[in-house]
């Protein structure tokens, strides 16, 4: 009868081998498990890059919009054009005398006033010519009416242009108003995922920072050496003090960084364009050495963000959304170019 041999227990340091394999394993990451949550810091820094992300899209935004209500004025006058000359022309029919009046209303219309009546008063000139069925009086009101109806279709197929450029301007409107609310919408995201407590440390962090930077958004008077208007200017810029920066916006209770610079160069009276691009573009450029309080700083680049020099190397600006119209130094960015209304 053969014998039934037990199977060797496992070694000592196979057990402990095993042990050791099993607790690397338990010590991998699984699916369940959390990502690291991000850090104050590291929100903030988010935050602020997914703002300055906004800003280039805002002026875009300006633009467009200040097109589409060009468009819109154009569409409004060519709408009045075409009704006045629609009057002109009904105006002209009613010369045709009462007989033909009263034949086009009931129907019973005549050759030659049907003739007359025409889309075609070209067709119905060389028929009346021939035949001898008109006046002179019905064929200078002919040649009148030709002109109406000619400047007639020209208005309509303008006013169809424009309505079409209109209705594109408008689609590129909401596209760059939806890239710019994407944005703030992630930052606000960002934002609401701390705690109160982490938001009061960001916040105190942002003030720190503000402070060694040398900001200011605390209220004050300009008493600067500018003169004339750019003291006009800059004496609105500072009333503003404390406002808060919302894209898009001109005034009078919030605005952007070059609704800012617009409103207070048209306090005093100076008409400029509507977004950082355009002032650049208009502006007389003016070196950093030569730099007079009233001109308008551009930092980053030529189109993103603006503000007005005060004097003393110091800028006021809107900043961006969550902050407030405040005085900064003209380094605390990567100043740009200069340039003078």
């Amino acid at each position: 009868m053969a014998k039934h041999r037990r199977p060797k227990p496992p070694s000592r340091t196979r057990i402990v081998t095993l042990g050791m394999a099993a607790g690397t394993v338990s010590l991998l990451p699984t699916q369940s498990q959390a990502a690291p949550e991000r850090t104050v810091d590291e929100v903030r820094k988010q935050v602020e890059q997914l703002y300055e992300e906004a800003e280039a899209p805002t002026e875009e935004y300006n633009g467009i919009r200040e097109k589409q209500q060009e468009l819109q004025r154009e569409v409004d006058a060519a709408q009045d054009r075409l009704a006045r000359k629609q009057q002109e022309i009904n105006e002209l029919r009613e010369k045709t005398g009462p007989l033909a009046a009263e034949q086009y209303r009931t129907g019973a219309v005549d050759p030659s006033v049907q003739l007359f009546l025409s889309s075609d008063p070209d067709d119905y000139l060389e028929k009346a010519e021939v035949i001898g069925r008109t006046s002179d009086r019905q064929a200078a009101a002919l040649r009148a009416l030709e002109n109406k109806q000619r400047e007639i279709a020209q208005e309509r197929a303008d006013a169809t242009q424009q309505l079409e450029s209109l209705a594109e301007t408008r689609a590129k409107a909401k596209e760059k108003k939806d890239e710019v609310q994407a944005k703030l919408a992630e930052a606000r995201k960002l934002l609401n995922s701390l705690t109160a407590a982490q938001r009061a440390k960001m916040e105190a962090a942002q003030e720190r920072d503000d402070a060694s930077a040398g900001a200011s958004d605390s209220a004050a008077t300009y008493d600067g050496p500018a003169s004339g208007r750019a003291k006009t200017a800059l004496d609105f810029a500072y009333a503003q003090l404390g406002k808060p920066y919302e894209w898009g916006s001109t005034g009078p209770d919030s605005y952007d960084c070059s609704g800012l610079v617009g409103a207070s160069w048209r306090a005093a009276g100076v008409s400029l364009p509507r977004t950082v691009q355009q002032m650049y573009d208009a502006g007389r450029k003016v070196a950093k050495s030569d730099l007079q309080p009233g001109d308008i700083i551009y930092w980053y680049n030529d189109s993103q963000h603006n503000g007005m020099y005060v004097g003393n190397g110091k800028a006021i600006h809107a900043p961006r959304t969550g902050k407030n119209i405040e005085i900064v130094p003209l380094d605390s960015m990567p100043f740009f170019a200069a340039s003078r209304p």
